[in-house]
């Protein structure tokens, strides 16, 4: 019952594509550590490991079609031939994830090369959280209901005059919420929807794949060149694989304060604009605005990408605040694919220890702008707020 739960290769967010052709240039002989945590604290039903491995272990025969290369080379200029190439022939290892129950309590880990287990965490996710609502027999509301919904908010979002992007991969409701709340989008978005951050779903509803990098690509380099040159490497390996494509940069890894002190000229100028995913968003627009007045660069002509579990309310004061100061554009993710009569569940997939080409396994930290969201052991966290004088 529960085997194919995946049906495609892209059904992953467009970030760990494009970062996975970064590693496999930059890095192909480090290793990383992934584990999933449950913020939420949820209670899994008996048998669930059991039915996540059966699908963990169907998506090994999950492989890039012809069809879905062709759409990757028409959209994505950037990701070159070779990667394609070597897209077409990866296919998912099952035994780099481990799987356990204790009780109710689920342990999940993903342990292997960068480049090959990069691909794992959102699958990972989208399937817990869809096997979790099918064990439970939660039931959720119907196909009309979750159109109509969506429908409503991308309308009122086109009446504030933002544009949205659905990020919600991760902690989907299931492919088929998903898919619908898709649907919806591509049928009354014209003007404020602007594409998905799930592959998959860009292609099927011919719209654009969003996304450049993630908390990981930082966390590495940490790992690999210390903490205080993790942000300014970070992006100068970028932009050495993209040259300029790709250009919205993630502030909020070691707190937006330490990564402004590195994003200097240059890179201000080279990158279209950064990604909000933590903190207070109007203090942060202020400081991104601040940045790039005192860069001499107009901040009308960048962007600001705000992602930090939005709904209407937050969007309308944000767009309120800075609406004629900067651009803005907003991608919103659970709040689209999950509300669809149950909870939505509060889970992360983090990487926790990289170890780079014959380095020792190094455990690693994310201190985002919100104490709460820090992920990493104590020690570290510690050692890193240290280093980069974090209060």
């Amino acid at each position: 019952m529960h085997r194919h739960l995946m049906t495609s290769i892209l059904d992953n967010d467009f970030y760990k594509f494009t970062m996975q052709q970064g590693v496999i240039r930059l890095f192909p002989y480090a290793k990383a550590r992934y584990q999933f945590i449950n913020r939420g604290g949820h209670a899994f039903p008996p048998g669930f490991a059991q039915a996540l491995r059966e699908a963990v272990n169907g998506m090994a025969e999950l492989q890039l079609s012809r069809e879905e290369k062709h759409f990757l080379q028409r959209t994505c200029s950037y990701l070159d031939p070779v990667y394609l190439d070597f897209l077409e022939g990866y296919r998912y290892n099952p035994e780099e994830v481990h799987i356990e129950q204790k009780g109710s309590e689920l342990l999940v880990r993903a342990e292997g090369l960068w480049y090959r287990t990069i691909l794992w965490e959102v699958p990972l996710m989208s399937l817990i959280c869809e096997l979790y609502y099918q064990l439970a027999d939660a039931g959720r509301e119907s196909d009309e209901e979750v159109m109509r919904r969506t429908k409503d908010k991308i309308e009122k979002y086109r009446a504030l005059g933002v544009t949205v992007a659905e990020f919600g991969t991760r902690r989907r409701h299931s492919y088929a919420v998903h898919r619908l709340v898709m649907r919806a989008l591509k049928e009354h978005g014209a003007g404020a929807f602007i594409g998905s951050s799930n592959v998959h779903m860009a292609m099927l509803y011919q719209t654009k794949p969003i996304g450049t990098h993630a908390h990981e690509w930082f966390m590495f380099h940490a790992a690999r060149y210390g903490f205080k040159m993790s942000n300014a490497l970070g992006l100068e390996h970028w932009v050495q694989v993209y040259r300029g494509d790709l250009g919205i940069a993630l502030s909020d890894t070691y707190t937006t304060d330490v990564f402004f002190r590195q994003f200097d000229k240059m890179f201000s100028k080279l990158f279209d604009g950064v990604r909000h995913d933590s903190g207070d968003p109007l203090l942060f627009a202020d400081k991104v605005i601040a940045h790039y007045r005192q860069m001499g660069i107009d901040p009308r002509s960048k962007t600001i990408i705000f992602s930090d579990g939005l709904n209407y309310e937050k969007v309308a004061r944000i767009a309120e605040h800075c609406r004629r100061r900067i651009g803005m554009s907003f991608g919103i993710g659970t709040n689209l694919t999950n509300d669809a009569g149950p909870q939505a569940m509060n889970i992360v997939i983090k990487m926790t220890e990289a170890c780079p080409q014959n380095g020792e396994w190094t455990p690693v930290v994310k201190l985002s702008d919100e104490p709460g969201k820090y992920t990493g052991s104590e020690t570290m966290i510690r050692l890193a707020k240290t280093i980069l004088e974090i209060d």
